[in-house]
């Protein structure tokens, strides 16, 4: 059941709301000849009606019991911002130029996460376009957008949106996102869009007016959850499901990052997200390419990646938290907060072997059992990174990895991430070791929303005992502006040397057999017993790969395991033109043989 106003042509506008405590519904024209016409109701408590004389751009809201006046739930643009009139879109009046995109293969996706606002100093959808052949040649083939759903203001990372079928006003709303992912497509790549199923922001928030899109039966970060499994939750879910379709099918775009599916609360025999898996797969059977939906969960359960018929969602894959979790803590030696559950080379390979680490074992931080074994699945079911907008913006001040290790260090995340047989993503800026901060920001009208907020940053940073005064104000310009990227930095030095190790090692990844392999059962991860050193086998066919990684910041001696045969030496970190010391490690090896590695670093031998 479609919501929201959908115009038909000629000036005809049809729309429909879900309200079934309502007992009168009609939509205010604010625009043109002002006018008020009742909607007729419908069965399941939606009210609907086809108004003549509606054309494009038209503003309107909807008059509840003759004195309520609010916003579309549904709305597909708020020229005005949260608490603004919503606005008739014609859809049909954007020209696609991507008639002959056929999609990707999930198992080909290298991942670019980008914020719009920060991503360039414009700000826009449009700004990211000239972008994108640099992209493009730096071998990234999927561009993921944070959260676009309109949130309160011009600066917020997107998750406090309230309008899930609207387009951020400030960003160059429906235009703006249609140009970019038509842009995407000529280019040849894949767009996917980051929402959020598990909330609403605070602000702008008028589902409450409408009917109990919430339930207190269970209590979430933001207050009460969203009512996935009592009483009226069908028509709350037709509501999240259209949505995700309507990204599909009027957007163009790719796949869905799910944000926190962990925080969905849903106790149905057929739950909510393995409708949305179904309604997904179903949509794809018949569209000019495959979408995909990829979950992000705390859980480590693989029964979001299981197929629906095993009694799981059938997502295609979820982002990897363990994998990010155990290279930091290798590489930085942090301890703090979540990260006192990592920290040891076995955990690396066991996360390289099969995406979790926590597969029911106890977990100190959570003070319980976690997880279950991801059984069944591929590398194509994880998305891995070394850096994300989570893990750099939940931070005191944003620090990036840049931050936090040295070059050599930031060479050797870039090699474990894209050596790895998972999806791999990176943040925007990472190819060339940005150290610009990316730091949590918002721009409420609500003073007191505002102190919560600030109140909330204080709570959230106890456990890893950072300093009351020293976080910065997230409603503050400042942290915005220092957080857009800077790109004139990759142009020279050890910049371009990273940008260049990043080109190189997706084009070895797409290149080498071995490595496009995403067959979990053709690899060994087999961690060094006295030292954080990993050996990494990978094989496919004839092919083969033989990485070595060092996540110590001093030269250690080791005996390979290596498989028989000559192996041929094909990149060093450590090499000058990556910006290294020089390696002293021969160019081929053969089994028996001891080394000496340069302190954080990686080198790859092949059989060919």
């Amino acid at each position: 059941m479609k919501v929201g106003s959908q115009y038909l042509g000629e000036n005809r506008c049809e729309f429909r709301v879900w309200a079934p405590m309502r007992s009168q519904v009609a939509v205010q024209v604010l625009s043109g000849d002002k006018r008020v016409i009742s909607l007729s109701p419908e069965k399941n408590g939606y009210w609907h009606g086809i108004l003549e004389g509606v054309s494009p751009n038209t503003r309107y809201q909807y008059l509840l019991d003759g004195e309520l006046e609010r916003p579309d739930p549904a709305s597909h643009f708020q020229p005005q911002g949260v608490h603004g009139p919503s606005q008739v879109i014609d859809h049909s009046n954007f020209t696609w130029e991507d008639s002959q995109w056929r999609g990707l293969a999930l198992e080909e996706y290298i991942i670019y996460e980008l914020h719009v606002g920060t991503f360039t100093p414009e700000g826009t959808f449009t700004a990211i376009i000239p972008r994108l052949m640099e992209l493009k040649s730096l071998g990234v083939n999927a561009l993921e957008i944070m959260p676009v759903a309109q949130f309160p203001g011009t600066r917020n990372w997107g998750y406090d949106g309230t309008y899930l079928y609207g387009v951020q006003n400030s960003y160059g709303g429906v235009e703006g996102l249609k140009t970019l992912v038509n842009a995407c497509h000529k280019v040849g790549m894949a767009v996917i869009l980051d929402v959020v199923y598990n909330h609403f922001g605070p602000e702008g928030n008028y589902l409450w007016a409408y009917g109990p899109y919430f339930t207190d039966t269970y209590q979430t970060p933001w207050g009460d959850a969203v009512n996935y499994d009592q009483a009226y939750c069908n028509e709350v879910r037709n509501f999240f499901i259209e949505n995700a379709l309507y990204w599909f099918e009027l957007y163009h775009i790719d796949a869905l990052r799910l944000d926190a599916v962990h925080a969905i609360y849903d106790l149905s025999a057929q739950p909510f997200l393995q409708e949305l898996g179904e309604a997904t797969d179903s949509y794809s059977l018949t569209a000019q390419f495959p979408r995909y939906l990829i979950a992000e969960s705390d859980l480590n359960d693989v029964r979001v990646l299981q197929s629906r018929e095993t009694g799981g969602f059938g997502h295609a894959s979820q982002w990897c938290d363990d994998f990010h979790h155990a290279l930091h803590t290798l590489l930085t030696g942090e301890q703090d907060g979540y990260y006192q559950d990592f920290g040891a080379i076995e955990q690396l390979a066991t996360s390289m072997q099969q995406g979790y680490i926590y597969t029911g074992q106890y977990s100190v931080n959570r003070q319980r059992n976690h997880g279950n074994f991801p059984r069944n699945c591929d590398g194509s079911n994880f998305v891995v990174c070394s850096q994300n907008h989570d893990q750099i913006g939940n931070r005191l001040i944003g620090e990036r990895l840049a931050n936090l290790v040295n070059f050599e260090g930031l060479k050797l995340a870039a090699g474990t991430v894209l050596l790895s047989p998972f999806i791999p993503m990176l943040f925007m800026g990472e190819e060339y070791g940005e150290a610009s901060p990316f730091m949590y920001f918002v721009s409420h009208s609500d003073p007191d929303l505002v102190a919560g907020v600030r109140q909330g940053r204080k709570e959230e940073f106890q456990g890893f005992g950072w300093k009351e005064e020293d976080i910065p104000d997230p409603q503050g310009t400042k942290v915005f502006e220092e957080s857009v990227l800077r790109w004139e930095k990759q142009e020279s030095g050890m910049y371009r040397e990273l940008r260049s190790l990043y080109q190189t090692l997706i084009q070895l990844r797409k290149d080498n057999p071995a490595l496009a392999s995403r067959d979990l059962s053709q690899l060994d991860a087999t961690p060094h017993p006295e030292h954080p050193v990993l050996f990494l086998h990978r094989h496919h066919s004839e092919a083969a790969i033989f990485a070595i990684f060092n996540y110590k910041q001093d030269k250690v001696s080791v005996s390979l395991p290596l498989p028989m045969g000559i192996w041929n030496k094909i990149l060093d970190s450590s090499d000058s033109q990556w910006g290294g010391q020089g390696s002293d490690l021969a160019p081929q090896l053969s089994s028996n043989v001891t080394i000496t590695l340069n302190p954080s670093s990686f080198v790859v031998y092949s059989n060919t």
